[in-house]
């Protein structure tokens, strides 16, 4: 009996176990505690659209727009506007960045300009936390290509061979014989210097290439270290075993119905726990966004899956070119906190009802007919500074604050540090006027609230009749 009972737990342990394997066939949704996933992209054309915007999923194909969706970061140099953000994430997990695209076309530049005589440097943003982000600054990586005439698409990967990252990007330049975009690379440490560019991808005759993503393999998947994909007429997939080294042809997309004409701006997302990948690309040419190819091996266009319509959910914005981070616990916990969907709000004026709070040219007041009406839009975040207390970000300038300095009022950026917290930071109390509108107090001058003068905020003591009218607000949407 004692052998038979053995013999019948063997193949009921088995039968578990062919079980848990076909349940891992299409990948699982995370338990909630679980870490998820975090996508860094731009939601399309205009001022607004071309713009940092973060995406969060659970389980890698469900997302949810971060941030009220709108965007998270905002580009103030070079021609203000950014797409095809990449995030890149420290060997050591200290320290973020994302570069993207120098390019807002249809607000600075048409195609035809950005493709002959566009910018030639990238936008980067560092930050230690993923929450508070520096100001961006620019990268020039093209002007020392001769003749190189814009800067696309770029991409980071930390290389242990040379202990630095391979930063690459595609530019479009005249070289024996044909002018189209190339796929150029350089090494860079902190990504505000880099060494001489030198081409790294070139595709025969006129062949373009402009979008290409590299994702390292775990030990024992495949055949190779690296696997890239690119968008150069199709979607063409290519093993290394390092990531200056040579590159194997592997195939392409097009036995699923999947060509460079419909599909562009490869993402990389491997599934957390399991040995499973989404390979999403961006339908450009029905603008339909991204949708995700699910494969067992990067490196095996026979593996890849196309998935049914409703098997995923993209969220409200359309998500173009980008990069998805697989979060830590703690990471995730950080993203949510900072950029949960909190509503956007205006700051009406009690005593001049038609007129709200809003920022131009960095200063703040207030004003009828706002436009662009996000100029009187802000988020009410928990206190910088405090538990209980409020600070007012910009909906259209986000990780910008209104803040007093020297008592007048300022639309400026967060600069992590103490004192801009303290000064843009107040606790929301009862109308001075009426109770059943909101007045604000400063964090640190106590003694002093937010209030209007001459339609100009500033900071004031409150002693009169009038005084508290001015600083008496009601918060609404």
């Amino acid at each position: 009996m004692s052998a038979l009972r053995a013999r019948l737990s063997a193949i009921l342990l088995a039968a578990c176990l062919l079980f848990a394997g076909q349940a891992l066939a299409t990948p699982q949704p995370a338990a909630a505690a679980d870490p998820g996933y975090l996508m860094t992209h731009f939601i399309g054309e205009g001022a607004t659209g071309q713009q940092i915007y973060f995406s969060h999923s659970t389980d890698g194909l469900n997302w949810t727009d971060l941030n009220g969706a709108g965007m998270a970061l905002r580009s103030t140099v070079g021609t203000k506007g950014v797409r095809d953000p990449s995030l890149v994430r420290a060997p050591g997990g200290d320290k973020y960045w994302i570069i993207a695209t120098d390019l807002c076309i249809g607000c600075g530049q048409t195609w035809d300009q950005s493709i002959n005589d566009g910018s030639r440097n990238l936008v980067v943003w560092e930050s230690t936390d993923l929450v508070t982000w520096s100001q961006p600054w620019l990268l020039n990586v093209a002007g020392a290509i001769p003749d190189g005439r814009n800067a696309w698409a770029p991409e980071a990967i930390w290389d242990p061979a040379s202990n630095d990252y391979i930063l690459y990007w595609a530019t479009n330049k005249p070289l024996n014989g044909a002018t189209k975009h190339r796929i150029y690379y350089a090494h860079t440490s902190d990504f505000r210097s880099i060494t001489t560019p030198q081409i790294y991808i070139e595709r025969p005759g006129s062949q373009e290439i402009i979008d290409t993503q590299i994702i390292e393999m775990p030990t024992g998947i495949g055949d190779y270290r690296y696997v890239r994909a690119s968008g150069d007429g199709q979607i063409t997939l290519e093993g290394s075993n390092s990531i200056l080294g040579t590159w194997t042809h592997l195939g392409n997309l097009s036995g699923i119905g999947l060509t460079g004409s419909q599909v562009e701006g490869p993402m990389w997302m491997k599934f957390n726990g399991s040995d499973k990948w989404a390979l999403y690309l961006d339908q450009y040419a029905s603008s339909g966004g991204y949708m995700p190819v699910l494969t067992t091996d990067p490196s095996s266009p026979a593996t890849y899956r196309k998935q049914a319509t409703g098997s995923y959910n993209m969220g409200g914005t359309k998500k173009r070119h980008g990069s998805i981070l697989n979060l830590t616990a703690a990471e995730d916990s950080r993203v949510q906190a900072r950029w949960a969907n909190t509503t956007a709000s205006r700051i009406q004026s009690y005593n001049f009802p038609d007129r709200y709070v809003r920022h131009t040219n960095m200063d703040v007041r207030i004003d009828p007919d706002v436009s662009p009406a996000d100029d009187s839009r802000f988020r009410l975040r928990p206190g910088l500074a405090g538990t209980g207390t409020v600070s007012f970000e910009s909906v259209n300038f986000p990780g910008y604050f209104l803040r007093h300095s020297g008592f007048d009022f300022q639309l400026a950026y967060n600069d992590g540090t103490g004192q801009f917290a303290a000064d843009a930071t107040f606790r929301q109390v009862a109308g001075l006027a009426d109770t059943s509108w909101s007045s604000f107090q400063s964090y640190n001058f106590p003694d002093r609230y937010i209030r209007h003068y001459a339609y100009e905020l500033r900071l004031d003591p409150i002693t009169t009749t009038t005084a508290r009218s001015d600083a008496t607000f009601r918060v609404t949407n």
